[in-house]
């Protein structure tokens, strides 16, 4: 089937890549699986095999009306919606995700799944190699994208996937990426609203010191921008990447104050 540009489709049908995909996320007989723009059902196929269930949710109409021809099992659900208007309170606890997605939907997916009240047990992720190592990156190479799934899962990169195993191959390679979700969310009651505006702020301008750039994000005088760093035992010269997880909680909650 052709694929659709703006859509960001590209085919896989590497049986290994595919098999990586399913052993990462552990799947079994007692899984329910969400998979998220099924295309062609060549995942599919190995997910109604050794899952419970899997609810395959597909943006492209006709993909999504040809799917369940193309995979006869009798534990798959097909549904054409956008998977961030979807409702995941529908699905039960601890259901866990799969799929290959396309660049631009992955920033907003990881948040829809995180700030969900029913969240995945995990997400397992085929996305841009480069966007993969955002997702796992540590303190010094953080950004945005890292701070919001880490807070809520514990990212591990796992195998590469070659452009040249897709059809049309992308510009660039894969990897999958395994989000396991955390027992507790990092943040504890803190509201996610105040969190992330904070974190928000503070990677409004990566290239700018954090005094520079949180002064300007919430509004604060540089005097009482740097009073806030530094009893959060943060330098005013460091930049957000540098930050952990950690010191964007405590300076949370000192801004909260």
């Amino acid at each position: 089937m052709k694929t659709k540009k703006e859509l960001g489709q590209h085919w896989l049908h590497d049986e290994l890549s595919l098999q990586a995909m399913c052993d990462i996320a552990n799947v079994s007989k007692n899984d329910y699986v969400l998979e998220i723009g099924p295309g062609l059902g060549t995942l599919t196929q190995y997910l109604v095999e050794q899952a419970d269930r899997v609810q395959a949710v597909e943006f492209d109409a006709d993909l999504a009306k040809d799917l369940s021809g193309r995979v006869r099992a009798d534990n798959l659900t097909v549904t054409h919606q956008d998977i961030l208007s979807f409702d995941l309170t529908s699905l039960p606890a601890d259901y866990k995700v799969i799929a290959n997605i396309p660049y631009y939907l992955t920033s907003n997916l990881i948040r829809v799944l995180s700030e969900s009240s029913n969240p995945p047990l995990s997400a397992t992720l085929l996305v841009q190699k480069e966007v993969a190592e955002r997702v796992a990156a540590t303190a010094g190479d953080m950004s945005l994208l890292s701070v919001t799934a880490q807070m809520y899962f514990e990212p591990s990169l796992g195998d590469v996937v070659p452009a040249e195993l897709f059809t049309p191959p992308p510009k660039i390679d894969s990897q999958i990426v395994h989000l396991q979700r955390r027992s507790q969310p990092l943040f504890g009651d803190m509201s996610t609203k105040h969190l992330f505006r904070v974190v928000k702020a503070g990677f409004s301008n990566r290239r700018k010191t954090l005094l520079n750039s949180l002064s300007a994000g919430l509004q604060l005088s540089k005097d009482d921008t740097r009073v806030l760093l530094e009893s959060a035992s943060i330098n005013p010269i460091q930049r957000p990447q540098e930050l952990e997880l950690e010191q964007w909680l405590a300076l949370a909650k000192l801004v909260k104050s």
